[in-house]
């Protein structure tokens, strides 16, 4: 029987994120990497990563009080920025060896290695509509962690009985065509 322990891996989901959660990931890296001694080869000052924080920081108050143009210089600064937290992930990662601990103690956050699965939620119905001849839209509430939305549907005859259950397809969202 093999115990093999899963790789750890530096999240790198703030590429995702919003502006502040980038920020503030920066943060987090500056405030935990630099002098930490599980880390004693960091491939570059901390002052490159706080001089991109820094500048990203002011593009984002600058785009408040500006228009395109300002919004095309945030995006190229946060941009720099996540350039730089790409690569200490990067030196985290090979540098952590597989140790939970250390990885956290750098600011940067791992990949979840639980992979277990858990029951989704059931869909409740927002709202039907009439599409085209013979066609119904259905919206219902977004699941968590749902990927594709199968509909069922059955015609009621005489006396309010239901038909036989028929498909209705798949959706990839929530809005759900059928009928």
């Amino acid at each position: 029987m093999s115990t093999h322990a899963p790789q750890l891996r530096v999240s790198l989901a703030f590429a995702r994120a919003k502006d502040h959660a980038v920020e503030g990931v920066a943060s987090d890296v500056l405030d935990n990497l630099w002098g930490n001694p599980n880390f004693s080869s960091i491939p570059m000052p901390s002052t490159v990563l706080q001089t991109a924080r820094d500048v990203f920081s002011q593009a984002m108050a600058d785009m408040a009080q500006g228009g395109t143009a300002a919004t095309a210089d945030k995006n190229n600064k946060r941009e720099a920025l996540l350039v730089v937290l790409r690569q200490l992930a990067a030196y985290v990662q090979t540098e952590s060896a597989n140790d939970l601990a250390k990885l956290l103690s750098s600011g940067f956050q791992a990949v979840s290695t639980n992979h277990a699965q858990e029951p989704l939620e059931a869909p409740h119905i927002k709202a039907i509509k009439t599409g085209m001849s013979g066609q119904f839209l259905v919206a219902v509430t977004p699941v968590k962690n749902t990927k594709t939305f199968e509909s069922r549907f059955a015609l009621i005859g005489a006396g309010g009985v239901p038909g036989p259950w028929q498909d209705g397809g798949l959706s990839p969202s929530s809005a759900v065509r059928g009928g």
